[in-house]
């Protein structure tokens, strides 16, 4: 009978390494866990700005995700995602995104209005004991110096010792940059968190954790199959995915059940890394 994927072919039950972030797939790495750690302890402490910058692939976006749905656990956290499509929106989009996360119902576009209603809302939400916190992915595309003065001015909006309102920005390593351009601002980052790539040991243990969640049951990939996947992908989770899923597919066209080193040469000179 003929198989029509590797799902299948490999006894799984889905796909274990799908570029689409998905939080089932989360891999507690220690550098994450850490992160984890790291901003919930800020965002208690009303630090108000914390940055996460990494280079592409190093799982910002599964961390956002992730840390969204912690913080929904907790009853007096109020988190909400904002990702940023392109570098061109202006300050009225920004502020109107900022004041629908917060549940403020309004089709004007003068800042100022906007902003008064949004302060109303944060000094409401601080007297029932709510702490919003807004998290912004692909942060690194805000390069406008009105959007940077919005946030520096939210941030503003405290009471002694405490900010009314968190901001956890997810970028590439250039966000940091821009936010120089408005340098008060910058100045205001309480907490910097920079990824970085699995080493070895990690990316052994991520490769087996998504298998294992996609329903593995025995070995897929041969023992030095990981040598080699460390060696092209660099620990980055985003090559590791698409490493390890041609090579489940070349696997599966070839009937191997063992993924070995051959099949993953293969792989990695036709996806030219």
């Amino acid at each position: 009978m003929y198989t029509l994927s590797y799902i299948e072919f490999y006894g799984l039950k889905r796909e274990p390494f799908s570029a689409a972030p998905d939080e089932s797939f989360w891999f507690n790495s220690p550098q994450h866990r850490e992160a984890l750690l790291k901003i919930i302890y800020g965002i208690k402490n009303y630090r108000g700005l914390i940055t996460v910058t990494g280079d592409i692939g190093l799982g910002k976006t599964t961390l956002a995700r992730k840390l969204l749905s912690e913080l929904m656990k907790y009853e007096n956290f109020e988190p909400s995602l904002i990702v940023i499509i392109h570098s061109d929106i202006g300050k009225v989009w920004f502020l109107k995104k900022i004041a629908s996360n917060l549940k403020i119902i309004t089709d004007e576009n003068d800042p100022v209005s906007i902003l008064s209603k949004v302060v109303k809302r944060l000094i409401e939400m601080y007297k029932n004991s709510k702490i919003p916190v807004i998290l912004i992915d692909e942060a690194n595309m805000l390069r406008d110096k009105e959007i940077m003065e919005e946030i520096r001015g939210l941030l503003n909006i405290e009471i002694p010792g405490k900010r009314l309102l968190s901001f956890i920005l997810f970028g590439l390593p250039e966000l940091e940059e821009n936010l120089k351009i408005d340098m008060p601002l910058y100045e205001r980052i309480s907490l910097k968190i920079k990824l970085k790539p699995f080493n070895f040991e990690s990316t052994k243990e991520y490769i087996l954790h998504r298998l294992k969640v996609a329903g593995a049951l025995k070995d897929i990939f041969s023992e030095d199959a990981y040598e080699i996947i460390y060696k092209y992908s660099k620990g980055k989770p985003r090559l590791i995915n698409t490493i390890c899923d041609n090579a489940l597919l070349e696997g599966f066209l070839q009937k191997k059940k063992l993924i070995n080193c051959e099949i993953l040469n293969k792989v990695i000179k036709e996806l030219g890394i």
